[in-house]
Formats: structure tokens, C-alpha cells, sequence
């Protein structure tokens, strides 16, 4: 076989079934192969929309998302996609063409050093010299991809290596000699965890996306329920837990439910499950949770105690940890009173908005939950859209809320958004957007309508660049700078590319506009008119413990 015929072969064979990207001179070789291959490949309009939209269908579905972008300009436009789903731990594999292989170092056209560049915000990258390894680095790609903590793997294949013949030969196994992830969790760590919870008083517990990765949300859901703790989760873990459960605290952090702060400040242990304690999180430091003490259960050995001290650290796969932590909880903690005392900060710090007749964002985003009943999957771009998608929509199961957490990149939601529709035909799938990340991506409207990839796109239009204008009115005096965005006629736009186009400028008329939009068998877009200068509460400022936090109205 041809070294492009080796590499769609081996796509089959690790159960590839569509890919995304954009063609170039240093793939040719592989879109002539692609052209009788039975993989399903979308063109994108951009390299980043790939990046995005194989990072979205990968966080919908759990299998590996593929990326295919040519050498040069089109490898460093996926550089930004790679970087969003290293950060988020999600599994990718992005193929690059390369110059061939005797002109690498040379400066030749369209020649980049993308494994290089791609170096800090890969898990690993290949660059691949003999043909007869190009089975064997597929084979191992998506191996490190897809085990342990996921994350993206690049592989740059120069376009000669494309057309060299050889034999091929698929690996029966992969074994890296260097690289064995811990799965199982060490047995006395879990035992001594399973005492300390017992003598706990306050406990609650904290989840992360590794929940999701893991699958574990059954479990997490058995523990909490078992133990009658209160359970929070960070943005990427929104869904590991149902958010209409009585146990429920909703999202913590900077702009975390308050009731949700005051609970994991005032607890006296934390069970940390797939989390991180990212800075968003955790607000000031050493003001952290002051009083507990931690067991934090992770794949990524490098994760545990890299911010805030563990006390119990268990490394290895979630579900599998609260498998056996389960089996060894024998008595339970009496968390009646802690329940009272969090019962009581819900009343106090409830999530409101103003209830008027003005369009507002929270309004919204409650509209669509009530319309899909649900059951959508919510895409978001990222800002104060993204904060109000995570807290005004109730997320009860896992990979329904897709959104850039670590990266926070503007321009996810629409081709992530395509990427889930792709993996999930029979979903209804909304990208909650403001005006100013949609117009980021937003040339991906023409791969939905060419592919017939009907999401529906849900702009919170309120004329600004929201969240940094929101910042500059509470700690830069009202200084608006760079901040207004002038946008097109959404609705115009829209149609330009054959989509349907609404606008929505009154409260009364939210309601038939999103009922119309899931019902029309198209890609929809709805321009909706929000308050301009609506904020998102409650609101740590940065530097501050996570109970000092502006509430109130907007």
C-alpha cells in the first residue's frame, strides 16, 4: 500500500468513521485516497473549525476525534484547536502534511516545524520518516489519545512518506514501554479513605471532567448519595451529576454558585474526583478551604497535590475508585446538620435575575431548557454566554454541555457544535453564543448547511465584548475600551448561507422563536436582542477567596 492508503486503513481499523479538515498541496496524497475511501470527511471552512469540530464530537461521543490540515499555515491554524483540547484533556488526533521529508530544515514552501510547535500543547507528537512506520505510530496515536488522562496526539507525515509503498503491517497490540497509566487505585489509600469519611462532619464532594471521561457518574451519584453529601462540580464536570438532584450545588468558582463557595470553604473534607483545583476554582489560595482536609482521585499522578495539599491521594481511574471506594464505606458519615446549614445558604444566595419584561440572557437560556424539555446538547462560545449557559440550563447527564473550559477559546461553540451533530444525528444541538465569539467561526454556518449538519445557534446579542466590558465596569471605572463590537444583520447573514435566520427583540416572542427553530428541519440562527450592560453574578474578583464574591442583581 501507499503510505496514504496505510493511513486511511489504519483510521478503519481504530474504528475512525468521519474526519474534518481542509485539503492542501502536502496532502494531496491523502485526499486522493480519501476520494475511495469510505470514511465520511467534512470539509471545514477554516482549519481551526476542524480542530474544534473534532474536539466536539469527541467530548459528545467519548471516542477520538480526527483533524486532517496540510503543512504550514494549515497545520498552525489547528495549533489553537490543540491547544483547547490538551487543556480540556479530550481525546484528538490531528494529522498534518509535511514537505517531504529531504526538504525538512530548509525553509521550502509552506514548511513548518509543527511538531515543535504543537510540542507543549500535545499529550505526544510524531513526526514520521519511515513509511513502515506510519501503521504502528497510527496504531500508538490514538492509544496515548485515548488512554489514561486523554488528550490530543499530532502526527506530521511528509507528503513523500504519503506516496512510499511498503507492506502493511497493523500492530496485534501497542505497548509503550514508557507509558503505563495507573487504572486501578492503590487499595490502602482507598480503604483509608473510606475511614476518613466516616469521621467527616462537613464533607462535600468536588467533581471534575474526569468524571465524564471515566464514565463514573453512576458511582459519583451511588456516593453522594450514600454518604448525604453535598456534591459540586466545575465547568467541565457540568453533567457528571444532575443538576436537579437535592444534593446538587451547581458550578463553584468564580462565577460558581454562592452557596456552592461558602460550602467547600466551610467543609472539613473535600472529595476531589477527576478535578484539577484550577485557579477558577479556587479562588485565592491560601485562603482555599481552610479547615479540610482532601482525598483527591485522579488518573494524572501530576494533577494530585500540584496546587492545594492532599491528605489522601488516590491515582488511577474514577469509575474504578468509586467502584472499591464504595465497597469499603462501611459506616457513614451524619451529615443531617451540614445539610441544614447548606439548605440554609441555598435560601439565602439563591441564582436570580431580574424578572421584568426586558429581554435578559438568563431568560433565555431557561427558555431553551424548557423547549428541548432538557434534552438538548449545549455548545457554548466563551464569555459571559458560556457562564450563563452553565448556570441557568439543568444538566442531568454527561456530555450534554460542551464547552472550552481551560482554554477559554472564543470561536468553539459553532464548529464544536457541528462536531456533536455529527456524532449525535438523533440530538437537538444549540451553540449558546455571544456576538462577538460567533463572529470568530462563523464561515463554519457554510460547512452546516453543505453537510446538511442542522445545529441551532442561539445568540445572546448585547453589542459588547460582554465579559470583558463587564470587567471594566467593576474595576476599571466604566472605561469602556475596545469593547463595542459592531456586528452584521445576523439574520441576513444567515440566509446569505442558506440557514434560517430569526430576531428576537421582546421578551414574549423568545418562546415561538425557539420553538420554531427545533422544529424547522435546517441550521437555525436567532438573533436575540439581550440588555446590553447585563452582568454575570455572583462574581469572585480575581485574587479574592472564593466566599468574597459580588452578588446581586445585574
Amino acid at each position: 500500500m501507499k503510505g496514504s492508503q496505510i493511513l486511511l486503513e489504519s483510521l478503519k481499523r481504530e474504528g475512525v468513521e468521519v474526519m474534518f479538515g481542509y485539503p492542501g498541496g502536502q496532502v494531496l496524497p491523502i485526499f486522493d485516497s480519501i476520494y475511495d475511501s469510505d470514511i465520511r470527511f467534512i470539509l471545514t471552512r477554516h482549519e481551526q473549525g476542524a480542530a474544534h469540530a473534532a474536539d466536539g464530537y469527541a467530548r459528545a461521543t467519548g471516542k477520538v476525534g480526527v483533524c486532517l490540515a496540510t503543512s504550514g499555515p494549515g497545520a498552525t491554524n489547528l495549533v489553537t484547536g490543540i491547544a483547547n483540547a490538551y487543556m480540556d484533556s479530550i481525546p484528538m488526533v490531528a494529522i498534518t502534511g509535511q514537505v517531504k521529508s529531504f526538504l525538512i530544515g530548509n525553509d521550502a514552501f509552506q514548511e513548518a516545524d509543527v511538531t515543535g510547535i504543537t510540542r507543549p500543547i500535545t499529550k505526544h507528537n510524531f513526526l514520521v520518516k519511515d513509511v513502515k512506520d506510519l501503521a504502528r505510530t497510527i496504531a500508538e496515536a490514538f492509544y496515548i489519545a485515548s488512554t489514561g488522562r486523554p488528550g490530543p496526539v499530532l502526527i506530521d507525515i511528509p507528503s513523500d512518506i504519503q506516496m512510499m509503498d511498503t507492506e502493511f503491517d497493523w500492530p496485534k497490540k501497542v505497548q509503550i514501554r514508557s507509558y503505563n497509566p495507573t487504572l486501578l487505585g492503590h487499595p490502602g489509600q482507598i480503604k483509608k479513605a473510606a475511614k476518613l469519611i466516616a469521621t467527616s462532619k462537613k464533607p462535600i464532594i468536588y467533581a471534575g471532567g474526569g468524571v465524564i471521561t471515566s464514565g463514573a457518574h453512576k458511582e459519583l451519584k451511588m456516593l453522594a448519595e450514600k454518604i448525604s453529601a453535598p456534591l459540586t462540580w466545575t465547568l467541565m464536570g457540568i453533567g457528571g451529576f444532575p443538576a436537579t438532584h437535592e444534593l446538587s450545588l451547581g458550578m463553584l468558582g468564580m462565577h460558581g454558585t454562592a452557596y456552592a463557595n461558602h460550602a467547600i470553604m466551610e467543609s472539613d473534607l473535600i472529595i476531589a474526583v477527576g478535578a484539577r483545583f484550577d485557579d477558577r476554582v479556587t479562588g485565592r489560595l491560601d485562603a482555599f478551604a481552610p479547615n479540610a482536609k482532601v482525598i483527591h482521585i485522579d488518573v494524572d499522578p501530576s494533577s494530585i497535590s500540584k496546587n492545594v495539599n492532599v491528605h489522601i491521594p488516590i491515582v488511577g481511574d474514577a469509575k474504578s475508585i468509586l467502584t472499591e471506594l464504595l465497597k469499603e464505606i462501611k459506616k457513614t458519615p451524619n451529615t443531617l446538620e451540614w445539610l441544614k446549614t447548606v439548605e440554609g445558604w441555598k435560601k439565602k444566595y439563591p441564582l436570580v435575575y431580574e424578572n421584568d419584561n426586558k429581554l435578559r440572557p438568563q431568560y433565555v437560556v431557561e427558555q431553551i431548557y424548557e423547549v428541548t424539555e432538557g434534552d438538548a446538547i449545549i455548545t457554548t462560545e466563551v464569555g459571559q454566554n458560556q457562564m450563563w449557559a452553565a448556570q441557568w440550563y439543568k444538566y442531568t447527564a454527561p456530555r450534554t454541555f460542551i464547552s472550552s473550559g481551560g482554554l477559554g477559546t472564543m470561536g468553539f461553540g459553532l464548529p464544536a457544535a457541528m462536531g456533536v451533530k455529527v456524532g449525535c444525528p438523533g440530538k437537538t444541538v444549540f451553540d449558546i453564543a455571544g456576538d462577538g465569539s460567533i463572529q470568530m467561526n462563523i464561515q463554519e454556518l457554510g460547512t452546516c448547511i453543505a453537510n446538511k449538519i442542522n445545529v441551532k445557534v442561539a445568540i445572546l446579542n448585547n453589542g459588547y465584548l460582554g465579559m470583558v466590558r463587564q470587567w471594566q465596569e467593576l474595576f476599571y471605572k466604566r472605561r469602556y475600551s475596545q469593547v463595542e463590537i459592531t456586528s452584521p444583520d445576523f439574520v441576513k447573514l444567515a440566509e446569505s448561507y442558506g440557514a434560517v435566520g430569526i430576531r428576537v427583540t421582546k421578551k414574549e416572542e423568545v418562546r415561538a422563536a425557539l420553538e420554531k427553530a427545533v422544529a424547522i428541519d435546517n441550521t437555525v440562527l436567532i438573533d436575540f436582542k439581550i440588555e446590553p450592560e447585563e452582568n454575570v453574578f455572583p462574581m469572585v474578583p480575581a485574587g479574592q477567596a472564593i466566599n468574597q464574591f459580588i452578588g446581586g442583581l445585574a
